[in-house]
Parts: C-alpha cells; sequence; structure tokens
C-alpha cells in the first residue's frame, strides 16, 4: 500500500508538472508580486474578519459551507438583516481571493523549478487556506464559541508569518549558499521575539472574547462569552507586549554591537515603530471602552507586526549569489 501510494502520488505529481510546464514562465518579479498578493491577501483577510465581528455579522451567513440552507448566497429573511449578510457574505468572497492567489504562487515557483524549500512553503499556502476554511466553518456553526473565533485569528496570524517567510525565500538565489547575518545567541533571541509575539497575540484574543464585540447582538440566542475579568486580561496583554517590546530593545542593543546589515537594520526599525504604535492604539482603545474602528486598525496592527517580525526573523539567515571564478552563473530573471 504504501509503495503503490507513493508511486500514486509521484505519478500524479508529473502529471502537474506536465500541466505547469504548459504555463509561460513567470520572471523573478512576477513570483515576488505574487508572493506579496499572498501576504496582503492573508493578512486582508483577517481584517475583514474583524470588520465582521464588529459589526455583529458573524452570523449573517447562519450555516457552512452555505450561506443558508439551500442558498450560497443571502437570502432575504426578516431575521438576520441584510447588512450582517452582506458584510459575512463579503468576507466569505474574500476566501476565493486568498485561494486564488495560494494557487497562483504554488504554479508561479513550481513552473520556475525553484528550490525545494521555496516550493515547500508555497504548498503551505493552498493548504493553510483549507484549513482556515474549515476553521471558519466551525466557528459559525458553533454559534462563535469565542475559541473558535480566536482559533480562526491566530490561524490567520500564522498564515501571514508564512508567507512572509515564503516572499523572503522567492528573493533569495537557489544557486546561493547560506550566510548567517548576526551571531547564534541573537538568532535565539529573534526567535524568543517571535515567541513573545505569539503570547502577546494569544492574550489580545482572549481580551476580545471577554470583550464587548461577539460578532451576534442576537438576544435569543446570545454568544457565549470567555468568563474571565477582562482587566486582568488587559493587563496580562500589556505585561506580555512591553516584555515582547523589551525583547526587542535588547536585540537592537546586541545587533548594533556586532554590526549590523542595512536590511536587517530597516526591518529592526520598522518593528520597533510598528510594535510602538500598536501599543498606543492598545491603550487608546481601553481608555476609548473598545470602539469598532480601533479594534479594526488593531487587527491590523496585529498582522502588521507579525508580518514585520516574520521579515526580520528572515533576514537574520539568507542565500546569497557567489560568483564563481571562470564565469558568473546565468542571473535569474528580473
Amino acid at each position: 500500500m504504501g509503495h503503490d501510494g507513493a508511486t500514486i502520488v509521484d505519478v500524479l505529481y508529473r502529471a502537474f508538472l506536465r500541466l505547469v510546464d504548459t504555463l509561460p514562465l513567470p520572471s523573478l518579479r512576477v513570483q515576488r508580486w505574487v508572493a506579496l498578493a499572498v501576504i496582503a491577501s492573508q493578512a486582508g483577510i483577517s481584517v475583514t474578519g474583524a470588520i465582521v465581528r464588529v459589526t455583529a455579522s458573524g452570523l449573517g451567513c447562519p450555516t457552512w459551507p452555505q450561506c443558508f440552507p439551500g442558498s450560497f448566497t443571502p437570502v432575504t429573511v426578516s431575521e438576520v438583516p441584510a447588512l450582517h449578510q452582506a458584510v459575512e457574505f463579503s468576507n466569505r468572497l474574500l476566501t476565493f481571493v486568498v485561494t486564488l492567489f495560494a494557487a497562483l504562487i504554488v504554479l508561479a515557483v513550481t513552473r520556475a523549478r525553484r528550490r525545494r524549500e521555496v516550493l515547500a512553503y508555497a504548498w503551505l499556502m493552498p493548504a493553510g487556506t483549507v484549513v482556515q476554511a474549515v476553521v471558519g466553518g466551525v466557528t459559525v456553526l458553533t454559534g462563535l464559541l469565542w475559541w473558535t473565533v480566536a482559533t480562526h485569528l491566530l490561524a490567520s496570524m500564522v498564515m501571514v508569518w508564512l508567507a512572509v517567510v515564503l516572499y523572503a525565500k522567492i528573493r533569495e538565489p537557489d544557486d546561493g549558499l547560506e550566510a548567517v547575518q548576526a551571531p547564534t545567541p541573537l538568532r535565539w533571541l529573534t526567535g524568543l521575539t517571535g515567541v513573545a509575539l505569539s503570547a502577546v497575540l494569544v492574550t489580545g484574543t482572549l481580551v476580545t472574547a471577554a470583550g464587548p464585540h461577539a460578532g451576534d447582538t442576537s438576544v435569543e440566542d446570545p454568544v457565549e462569552r470567555l468568563r474571565i475579568e477582562i482587566v486582568t486580561l488587559v493587563h496580562l496583554h500589556s505585561q506580555l507586549l512591553v516584555g515582547y517590546l523589551a525583547l526587542l530593545i535588547g536585540l537592537a542593543f546586541g545587533l548594533f554591537a556586532v554590526g549590523i546589515t542595512p536590511a536587517v537594520r530597516t526591518r529592526l526599525f520598522v518593528v520597533l515603530g510598528l510594535v510602538c504604535t500598536q501599543a498606543f492604539m492598545g491603550a487608546v482603545q481601553y481608555v476609548t471602552d473598545v470602539p469598532a474602528v480601533l479594534v479594526i486598525i488593531h487587527v491590523a496592527g496585529a498582522a502588521a507586526c507579525t508580518a514585520a517580525t516574520a521579515a526580520l526573523w528572515a533576514a537574520m539567515r539568507t542565500r546569497e549569489r557567489v560568483a564563481h571564478p571562470a564565469a558568473d552563473p546565468a542571473p535569474q530573471r528580473v
């Protein structure tokens, strides 16, 4: 069975390669633009998800995968306002955009015969999109249980991280050699900032789960909320954010002490600026009783911080082109 299974997979993949080879050869520039579109779509759907939540449109389409029983599109019913249906259905439609770009990046890097590492990250895009669709379906079918909503957002942040790393890998030459841009302890510290960011994101979803924006305002069947005092969660969230920022500042001192490349310096400053802005927005949210528009901005900021931290992580270890003495290698198409 294992041998037959492997043979079938091999045959299918060879057929896929033959099909892909009929497509135009994408330049490196095209691959990079498609990868940027993947990042934008993965981050964008997390923002539209926040819009769904703060407008109480989470059950605008009360079932899944259909919007209403017997219909994949909104249906005029008195029980569900048209605005809620439109907002939720629009968010579902954006899933097709995310899927499109995920498929395009797989086709682009496969046709260009990029190295295995790039192919692996590219295939994670459609795979992750399928997982996200299933999680979204569970969220709707369980009536927006707080932990399903939290999982949905956290999965989006994971996809943003992976998409940024994919973009970084695509920019590197396949025939290059690995180049370490910082000492091992500082690379470990960069990884630790990613762990700290994860803790900040998790506690952020808990704050939202206990907060005023449940995603639906039904009186007959209210959404179950996280039953923990929100002030306690806010303090935990803010303290972890301070820890995340402290690690970044420590990393900055370490990098400048040993020398820093322009690429790493730029990414470091971007992360620091975004985290400080995100901290300020969070404080404003707290003192203004969490207005809807700031929730949307805060989710966008979370995606931006995730993307920037991933870019910093990817810049710590790169692949650089090596010129051969006899003849320079043929440059990649740009």
